[in-house]
């Protein structure tokens, strides 16, 4: 190449315009917190201009940038959080190859606000408000702010998907709502807790509705009951399961999987599968937070199944993962109980007794509530009687 073309080349470089040239990569090369009041500040120095986009997540509370092919040279795991609005902060790439960073907030009431730097160094401000806290007497009653804790009970099938068959013809849809509202009640007799059924009646409701009622709620948890059949009659026990980004933890639990996500071909429609191009899936493998969302399935999902192990055999001693879609709620920790296998005659048995069910929906009831007097959310009332 000769010196005109060479000439020519770096020009034409140059007079590139500022958004293209932005596009070029700009890194954080600093990331600092600090606070002042109840505002806290989060300042991102840039190498130079980036058109930040950002968004809000709850449950729990997160804040969302999102730097346009960005990269970040400033460490993330040296930052003083102490008594701020941020409890943590960490990073990634996205699909698009921006640059994520992800705060994760003391309170869902804080507000946020997102400024540019017009100085010679660039940047970013992320001010974070926390909302003033009225002192009261250690006496005082429950705020009425002190929130109950929503689970969402979906009970598996129904309508013209019967599920599972026994062997004398006996249904899984019909176990699984017998099950559910058992659950229920049982979380609405206990202070700090209320349930919603999916489904009350025997109706066909497609898996994506399921999910996106619990997304829609801002659910504390999402349980599906069910009552599968197995390849072998002799399998038979309990089961738990938690959603999957990639690959199935067994292949019990991909065939699972797989006949649970086709309940939607009995209703008419297309199976359900996790893709990059459904714009409600996406959006989660976006989120690098899901891994915290699956997190927090597989720890509660670890209760459950414990206090499941003292009513009935288990059929898997962990919680295993696989794409259930029914699973999918992008912010709501999720988990679906294989109550036992209608296609073994002695579990078959065992989920048609009402005592039975008693004890499964309390067991049920147990793991979830000893995991969150464990870890109460935020403004819940759990979290208060157990500060108390």
């Amino acid at each position: 190449m000769d010196r005109r073309r060479v000439l020519k080349l770096v020009l034409a470089c140059l007079a590139l315009p500022l958004p293209l040239a932005a596009q070029a990569g700009q890194a954080v090369k600093r990331v600092r917190v600090s606070r002042a009041g109840s505002v806290t500040k989060v300042s991102l120095e840039l190498t130079g201009p980036v058109a930040a986009k950002h968004f809000s997540l709850t449950a729990p509370a997160r804040l969302v940038l999102d730097l346009p092919h960005a990269t970040l040279e400033a460490s993330l795991n040296e930052l003083t959080l102490d008594g701020t609005a941020v409890t943590a902060v960490r990073s990634g790439i996205t699909a698009t190859g921006d640059l994520r960073i992800v705060l994760d907030l003391a309170d869902s009431a804080v507000r946020s606000e997102v400024r540019s730097l017009n100085t010679a160094s660039h940047g970013l401000e992320l001010l974070l408000t926390q909302p003033a806290v009225a002192v009261v007497p250690a006496v005082a009653k429950p705020s009425l702010r002190q929130r109950d804790l929503l689970i969402v009970v979906d009970a598996g099938h129904g309508g013209k998907d019967p599920g599972a068959l026994g062997a004398k013809g006996e249904q899984e849809k019909r176990v699984a709502l017998q099950i559910a509202s058992l659950l229920a009640k049982r979380i609405d007799a206990q202070p700090g807790y209320k349930a919603r059924l999916v489904r009350r009646d025997d109706v066909f409701i497609p898996l994506r509705k399921r999910a996106e009622l619990a997304q829609r709620l801002n659910a504390d948890l999402f349980v599906s009951v069910h009552a599968d059949a197995a390849p072998r009659l002799t399998a038979s026990g309990a089961s738990v399961f938690a959603l999957s980004q990639g690959g199935a933890t067994s292949s019990m639990a991909r065939w699972m999987a797989q006949r649970e996500n086709g309940a939607d071909r009995v209703g008419g429609g297309l199976p359900i599968k996790l893709r990059e191009h459904d714009p409600m899936v996406a959006g989660v493998l976006l989120d690098m937070s899901m891994n915290s969302t699956i997190a927090t399935s597989l720890d509660l999902g670890h209760q459950v199944l414990a206090q499941l192990g003292q009513v009935s055999g288990l059929h898997q001693t962990r919680v295993e993962q696989a794409g259930f879609a029914v699973l999918k709620s992008a912010a709501v920790p999720s988990i679906l109980v294989e109550t036992g296998f209608i296609s073994n005659a002695g579990d078959c048995r065992r989920l048609h007794d009402v005592r039975h069910q008693r004890k499964v929906a309390q067991a049920i009831f147990d793991g979830l509530d000893s995991y969150f007097r464990q870890k109460p959310p935020a403004g819940s009332l759990i979290a208060a009687r157990g500060q108390a």
